[in-house]
């Protein structure tokens, strides 16, 4: 694939992704709202000790803690990409592979939370965030 319409067509997979995490960021206060009501210690939330959440409070929590990992691997590859004017068709179907799985993944983990769904997700965005950088490597390679 050649050189894309529109380098700002990167942004569009970055923007899915960084809709997800404030929807993430939205679940896991209304978990945690959740926990509050049911009883769960307030002194909790100061320094995390004690009981521990409930189960549903902790994976809102533990997915919003996924999103500050390797998205952002995923933020710098777009931003590459852009600031050298290295944007292709792959270069867009390797980020749009890696946003897709990251939805997959979060509604996944944020409804009947299955493992194996998830992983398999999970495989396809780092695949796809794998082939960017791959492609990147290359690009700048052979500008060299």
């Amino acid at each position: 694939m050649g050189e894309a319409q529109t380098p700002l067509a990167i942004f569009l997979p970055v923007l899915l992704v960084v809709a997800l995490t404030f929807v993430a960021f939205v679940k896991m206060a209304i978990e945690r709202a959740a926990a509050l009501r049911a009883g769960q210690d307030p002194a909790f939330y100061r320094v995390y000790l004690g009981a521990p959440e409930p189960e549903k409070t902790r994976a809102a929590v533990r997915h919003w803690d996924n999103l500050f990992e390797l998205p952002t691997v995923f933020y710098a590859g777009c931003l590459t990409a852009f600031v050298l004017a290295a944007v292709s068709g792959w270069t867009l179907l390797f980020a749009w592979l890696f946003a897709i799985g990251r939805l997959i993944q979060s509604l996944v983990h944020m409804s009947y939370n299955n493992p194996n769904h998830r992983g398999g997700a999970f495989t396809l965005s780092v695949l796809g965030l794998l082939a960017l950088w791959v492609d990147l490597g290359l690009t700048v390679a052979g500008r060299l």
